[in-house]
């Protein structure tokens, strides 16, 4: 019988779908009234790899990561897919959304991001939110799977997350000192 261990918190992060930079120090304000500090935030990338969200949100859409200080019990994604999912709604105009986000944690071995979409690699959370592993950690940098979304798999994109995965790694060796 294997042993249960304690969970280590995790590394919140969103990405930002939009059409309009306008809507993001909205967005980035009700955030960081909601999670907390934004300790790490990318450059503004281009949405050009698919076109899913077109018809609603427009053409020339943009791509933006945020990463939040405060750490996390990696179980709270749901609720936090909920709770962006709500926002995405305030903020909507005429039934079409301006922003869509993306919430998900970073640890020491993958990315995990929030969805309520279910396909085969992603696994029930709760109240209709999966989770899907979306980059693994491996040789010092992220790679993707398969399935991986074609935006997720840039360079840009993964140097993102190695970042972010940096400061979260210095954050959980500043909590075991604490406790030793």
């Amino acid at each position: 019988m294997g042993k249960i261990h304690p969970v280590k918190p995790v590394k919140l992060i969103s990405g930002m779908i939009f059409n309009q930079i306008t809507i993001l120090d909205k967005i980035k304000l009700t955030l960081e009234k909601k999670f907390g500090e934004i300790d790490w935030e990318s450059e503004i990338f281009p949405f050009d790899k698919t076109d899913y969200y077109a018809e609603e949100m427009g053409r020339n859409l943009k791509r933006k990561f945020l990463s939040f200080k405060r750490l996390i019990p990696p179980d709270k994604i749901a609720e936090i897919k909920i709770f962006t999912n709500g926002l995405e709604k305030r903020f909507s105009q005429g039934g079409r959304r301006q922003i869509n986000l993306d919430p998900g944690y970073i640890t020491d071995s993958k990315l995990v991001l929030a969805t309520t979409k279910n396909y085969y690699h992603r696994i029930y959370l709760k109240k209709g939110i999966y989770g899907e592993v979306t980059l693994y950690f491996r040789d010092r940098s992220f790679h993707h799977f398969e399935y991986t979304y074609p935006d997720y798999r840039t360079q840009e994109y993964i140097n993102f997350f190695n970042q972010v995965r940096k400061i979260y790694l210095e954050q959980i060796r500043e909590i075991s000192h604490k406790s030793d």
